[in-house]
């Protein structure tokens, strides 16, 4: 059965998601402004051959707010798995989970495997870039990170009462689009909704939010899938959500890059899915759940 609760991970407590059973253990961990819910349909996908465990992670749906270092992230990772005395744990990740996972895997070669699903750093510098001309990509790159910034600068804002349903429709039509479960899609962003003082806000907040990109913005994974032990795989899309049509030309050449800087390592396994996008987890839970599941059952 399905047990959800809330772990005392000792700064802050930490809410879990369990969806039983005796199978191997897999923790499940969601992108940046997510949420443990979004990754229902993709865990009872994986529930056949796995016992799995999602998370919202600190700052994110009922989780507790704290400082956003990688450490700690890990940390609170570790104490999930004393909690519910997960025995080495395969560790999978979207996006900012994935990147996660990435880390985990580094830290713990005793880990049966780690997958991450598109979990890649944004690009910060042309050369993270190839193919572009210099002075293109260091024009795309500015215009890109104004985007950010202006996301940045929205996190946490008061959402004024009116707005809410629009808001919540629009979520609707975006689940619609992706094909996704559009119940939930929709109990993923409710979780994310903030009630304090009689105000509604979003999570995360805009701290954590400025925490979180730094970390991102910092982070280079050349090193860590060179000094990485553990099968790992990574599952890496092929195509461009909406809003990141714009920069078609930007997101191409980062796409290459992410498979030269896999290859230049020669550790992790890769594969580019096919049709998928950032958001494959909600397009392609099903394709997903397969691969990981074959992928982490060849390395037992």
């Amino acid at each position: 059965m399905i047990n959800d609760r809330l772990i005392d991970a000792g700064e802050l407590p930490i809410a879990i998601r369990d969806f039983g059973g005796d199978q191997p253990p897999l923790l499940l961990l969601h992108g940046a402004g997510g949420n443990l819910a979004q990754l229902t349909v993709l865990a009872r996908a994986l529930r056949p051959h796995h016992r799995v465990i999602t998370m919202d992670l600190r700052g994110h749906g009922r989780s507790g707010d704290g400082q956003w270092t990688w450490d700690a992230g890990l940390a609170d990772l570790a104490a999930v798995c004393a909690h519910l005395d997960l025995e080495r744990p395969a560790v999978v990740g979207h996006s900012f989970g994935g990147m996660l996972a990435a880390l985990w895997g580094q830290r713990h070669p005793e880990t049966p495997g780690v997958v991450s699903l598109d979990g890649n750093p944004p690009p910060t510098r042309p050369a993270q870039l190839p193919g572009l001309d210099p002075e293109k990509a260091q024009a795309e790159l500015a215009r890109l990170h104004a985007v950010f910034d202006q996301m940045e600068a929205m996190a946490g804002q008061v959402i004024p009462p009116d707005q809410l349903p629009g808001i919540l429709e629009n979520q609707r039509q975006t689940a619609r689009d992706l094909g996704a479960n559009e119940k939930v899609w929709i109990e993923g962003v409710r979780r994310n909704l903030k009630q304090e003082h009689g105000e509604t806000s979003m999570r995360p907040s805009a701290a954590a939010t400025t925490q979180m990109r730094e970390l991102m913005n910092e982070l280079d994974l050349g090193p860590v899938y060179a000094s990485t032990t553990c099968p790992e795989l990574l599952v890496l899309a092929t195509r461009d959500l909406p809003q990141q049509e714009p920069f078609a030309d930007l997101y191409a050449a980062h796409r290459r890059y992410v498979v030269e800087q896999a290859k230049a390592a020669a550790h992790p396994r890769y594969l580019q899915l096919a049709g998928a996008s950032h958001a494959m987890v909600a397009e392609q839970p099903d394709v997903l759940a397969g691969l990981i599941t074959d992928f982490l059952t060849a390395h037992r």
